[in-house]
């Protein structure tokens, strides 16, 4: 099993083109780029299963199932598998209720979503710099430390002025990753003019293949 960086760039770029569409039909006084992670995880998700994914929301990484409760362990904000098929339970496989087709967990593609926006509802975002540089690595860090996971990426949601930040500012993170070697391939980066409703004119979406690259 292979996935491709830039096919799911593509599908995720689809589904935020569709958003804002939805957002200036509907002249809506915030756009989607005021939304934070948590609201903006249902749309890649529906851009996933769009493109003939399984989506499946906050699961726990493969290194933290062994805990007995459901509710421990650390979680991945999405787990994409092929041709829509369930994530396999560790618990059933190879019982009488594991026959059923799903995907074996290092088969899964871990997709971790992080956005940063350089304007919020209240004026510009003071700690643009510091997010972008700080908690993006640890998703990185997550992906990586668990030693099942073969396939894995970061998705950075960037939403700023202009094209010209956006660039900038990703090639920066990139190139800081690389030096304190981060294992975080070349991006998969799709981008596109949205509505200025808060100061944001451009969205962009980097896929970082973490594994599997």
């Amino acid at each position: 099993m292979r996935w491709s960086v830039p096919d799911l760039a593509d599908a995720i770029e689809a589904g935020l083109r569709r958003r804002a569409a939805e957002d200036d039909a509907a002249q809506s006084v915030y756009g989607f780029d005021a939304l934070d992670e948590l609201g903006l995880q249902p749309i890649v998700q529906q851009a996933c299963l769009d493109a003939g994914h399984g989506a499946w929301p906050e699961q726990r990484y493969p290194g933290h199932r062994h805990k007995k409760s459901k509710a421990e362990g650390q979680r991945c904000d999405l787990v994409l598998t092929p041709d829509g098929l369930p994530l396999q339970d560790a618990e059933s496989k190879g019982t009488l209720f594991g026959g059923a087709p799903a995907t074996d967990l290092d088969q899964a593609y871990w997709l971790e979503i992080k956005t940063v926006a350089q304007f919020e509802t209240s004026g510009a975002f003071r700690r643009y710099s510091a997010e972008l540089l700080q908690p993006v690595t640890k998703d990185v860090k997550k992906i990586w430390s668990d030693g099942v996971i073969r396939f894995g990426g970061l998705l950075l949601i960037l939403f700023t002025a202009n094209q010209e930040i956006a660039e900038h500012d990703l090639a920066a993170w990139h190139t800081r990753c690389i030096d304190k070697g981060y294992p975080v391939g070349p991006p998969a980066v799709r981008g596109f003019a949205i509505t200025d409703r808060i100061g944001n004119g451009w969205c962009t979406a980097a896929v970082f293949g973490v594994r599997g690259v």
